[in-house]
């Protein structure tokens, strides 16, 4: 949809909100014109309220009501309008999805209640569970409505979110209840939807295309299906306009937007048509007109059933003003949990009244956030060097300890309590999975979207073609003309050498494409979409014709630049040995990808290990010389350049002689032994290409294992973060 489409939408929404701060002091209190958002008093329409004053109204009844209907349980919902206050009668559940296709702003879902008691999530620290990032969180979470759980950072959001969701992994441990329609369980996969915080998208895909791949990967069914789903998908996110855009740019083209970046990221998880998504900072690096623009696109989407949690760090009023429910963490400690404008009151009641101009999420955020002491601590110095009184006096460990006590003993406790026991107390319909696509067919897509993004990345082929090209040409070029002689053994052993060893130095220029891969396998495999050995064998099948291209390409220049033997049996096994090197080369790649992640010090740890190699790999000193601790024994019988270049040789010498004066003769295996050690057997050129094979295997089973630790490393790599420097902040 356009932007100015767009736009009348949001004001649409924003006549429900129209406010001013200044409106609370006018006689007739009406709001000026140019106001674009405001909150409202529960109950009451468009009568707008002053957060400096922070007015008083009755305790409002609970926000939702059950109604049973035999043996399920209907949450009443508003679905016709953003508000805050109350939400209006009427049964949500929704009839299950039609086989025809319709518009997805018309479908409804069938979202589900969520309800946590008791949550505590801790992290192991030395060989003990004891420090509690989430300290006996209660709250819920109703389908069409948004679910916000705010609090600065280090507060436990984000842990909060993934231990409601089911995604929590070592070393943090979760102890609680939490209910999904009344039934204490996890969420089963195809029911719900986790975003991640940051965007891992394909950048060579279009929307259309990224999205597609990901219906395929997630869902069984016929692909005619899954094509319904994504249009459902993209029209729900309004990415109408950018469907056939490629998502990283190409040539000229620019990026996708950051907004229309976050929006795909949803929009991924909204192919299995989730009844509930949960959204870990929605708002992430988007800009103030972005970010509004996706809260009215979840807004909409909240209507049509699904039930939406999210955490966010700030906000601004507009967007503020479309939650519906918040949980104020920090430290862990829950300060409030209840509908959005309810929390203005509560901290007008603790004594911390939301001045005038100032966004809510700012003011919460500055009551209960830690860091602001050490603002304060500089403020009240540098305004004492001027001999001036500091205003800014909030203490805000008091200020939480405050927040905490009269959340305790207020009505919004007693009404969540109150919820909480009936959305428990009787089972409502239960989830069932929606089953997920088989491991062929998801080795089949994977295999084709690597082959797409294979041909669409220059950095990964089409660049390493190029430089191989050049290469092959500048060593043929060289080293051409050299005969046939017995001097000329000393000169092919040199330009097998030097064609081997930067042929594979010069495979690094595919690295960050590896790592790209890899982020993106851990994000589909967070979310469960695909798994280590699904992932490995795509892989593996979608590198075999291009690394065969790329071995075919190099090695046919080379052996007629350099004049080897004219036998085409002899050729064949030149390419063979060059695609079998590559193949093991790129299994050590991506094992230096998997333990990095980043592009410098992956670089510089393959560029040692080549250099280490080649050192050892028997040219630059006889390997029979080499000093065996280390050197002979292990590295030189773990370098596949040995293995490669042995391989070629015997291929080229075995079987010929070079003629000594007029009578006597000595064979190629003996003509060679002076520049390199090689086998005199027939069959050793075999034994040779299968020692490199069984390299490229064994890389591959070494990448599968720490595959399989990955995610525990990152989590516990982050969570130890959080932990220190919270321990710091306290201190």
């Amino acid at each position: 949809m356009s932007l100015r489409k767009q736009m009348e939408e949001i004001q649409s929404y924003s006549d429900n909100y129209r406010s001013s701060s200044s409106s609370a002091s006018s006689p007739t209190g009406r709001p000026p014109p140019g106001a674009f958002f405001y909150l409202r008093k529960p109950g009451t329409l468009r009568k707008p309220i002053s957060f400096e004053d922070s007015p008083e109204w009755d305790d409002t009844e609970i926000d939702a009501c059950l109604e049973e209907v035999g043996d399920s349980i209907h949450i009443t919902t508003a679905t016709d309008s953003p508000s805050l206050s109350k939400i209006n009668s009427g049964s949500l559940t929704s009839p299950s999805l039609p086989e025809v296709r319709t518009s997805f702003s018309a479908r409804k879902i069938a979202g589900a209640s969520v309800v946590w008691k008791e949550l505590t999530v801790t992290l192991n620290e030395k060989g003990k569970y004891s420090d509690k990032v989430v300290k006996s969180s209660n709250g819920y979470a109703l389908p069409g409505t948004l679910t916000v759980i705010m609090g600065p950072a280090r507060s436990g959001k984000s842990m909060l979110l993934r231990a409601i969701a089911g995604k929590l992994q070592d070393p943090a441990r979760m102890y609680g209840e939490v209910f999904i329609n009344g039934v204490e369980s996890r969420i089963p996969y195809g029911s719900y939807g986790f975003v991640d915080r940051d965007n891992v998208l394909i950048e060579s895909l279009t929307v259309r295309e990224m999205l597609y791949y990901s219906a395929l990967l997630q869902l069984p069914g016929f692909f005619s299906q899954k094509k319904n789903f994504v249009e459902d998908a993209i029209a729900a996110m309004s990415l109408g306009d950018y469907a056939d855009t490629v998502i990283g740019g190409h040539c000229c083209k620019k990026n996708l937007p950051n907004g229309e970046r976050r929006r795909v990221s949803i929009a991924r998880e909204l192919v299995v048509r989730p009844h509930v998504l949960f959204i870990d900072e929605p708002l992430y690096h988007l800009d103030s007109v972005s970010a509004l623009l996706l809260m009215v696109t979840l807004k909409k989407l909240a209507s049509t059933g699904c039930t939406l949690i999210f955490t966010m760090y700030q906000s601004s009023t507009e967007v503020f003003g479309l939650f519906d429910r918040i949980c104020l963490l920090s430290n862990g400690n829950t300060l409030f949990f209840g509908e959005t404008l309810a929390c203005l009151q509560h901290f007008s009641n603790a004594g911390f009244p939301c001045p005038i101009m100032q966004s809510p999420s700012d003011h919460f955020l500055r009551a209960i956030n830690t860091d602001f002491d050490r603002i304060i601590a500089m403020c009240k110095n540098f305004q004492e060097d001027n001999n001036d009184i500091s205003s800014v006096n909030m203490d805000t460990a008091v200020a939480i300890r405050t927040l905490e006590a009269t959340y305790k003993s207020s009505a919004e406790a007693a009404a969540a309590e109150s919820m909480i026991v009936k959305l428990t107390e009787k089972e409502g319909p239960y989830l069932k999975s929606k089953g997920k696509a088989g491991n062929a067919t998801r080795v089949a897509v994977l295999t084709w979207r690597s082959l797409m993004i294979m041909s669409r990345e220059w950095k990964y082929f089409w660049i390493r073609l190029f430089l191989y090209l050049l290469l092959t040409f500048s060593i043929g070029t060289i080293f051409s003309k050299s005969g046939h002689s017995l001097s000329s053994v000393t000169v092919r052993v040199s330009a097998v050498f030097v064609f081997v060893s930067f042929i594979l130095l010069l495979s690094i220029a595919g690295l960050p494409a590896h790592i790209k891969e890899i982020k993106i396998f851990s994000h589909e495999e967070s979310n469960e979409h695909t798994g280590a050995v699904v992932f490995l064998l795509s892989h593996l099948l979608s590198s075999i014709p291009f690394l065969f291209l790329l071995s075919i390409s190099t090695s046919l220049p080379f052996y007629f630049f350099v004049g080897m033997r004219n036998e085409f049996s002899l050729l064949m096994y030149f390419v063979l040995n060059v695609f079998t090197c590559l193949l093991a080369n790129e299994a050590l790649m991506m094992v230096v990808a998997l333990i990095w992640l980043e592009n410098y010090n992956s670089i510089l740890t393959l560029i040692f290990i080549h250099v280490m190699m080649m050192l050892v790999a028997g040219y630059l000193k006889i390997a029979a010389a080499l000093p065996r601790p280390m050197w002979k024994y292990p590295l030189s019988y773990v370098t596949f350049h040995t293995y490669a270049i042995e391989g070629l040789l015997e291929n080229e010498y075995i079987g010929t002689s070079f003629a000594v004066g007029q009578v006597r003769a000595i064979s190629g295996v003996q003509a060679v032994h002076a520049s390199y050690n090689i086998s005199s057997s027939a069959s050793s050129k075999w034994w040779n290409l299968l020692a490199l094979l069984s390299m490229a295997v064994g890389y591959r089973v070494l990448l599968f294992v720490l595959l399989q630790f990955h995610m525990r490393k990152n989590v516990l790599s982050c969570n130890l973060c959080w932990l220190k420097m919270n321990t710091t902040m306290s201190r």
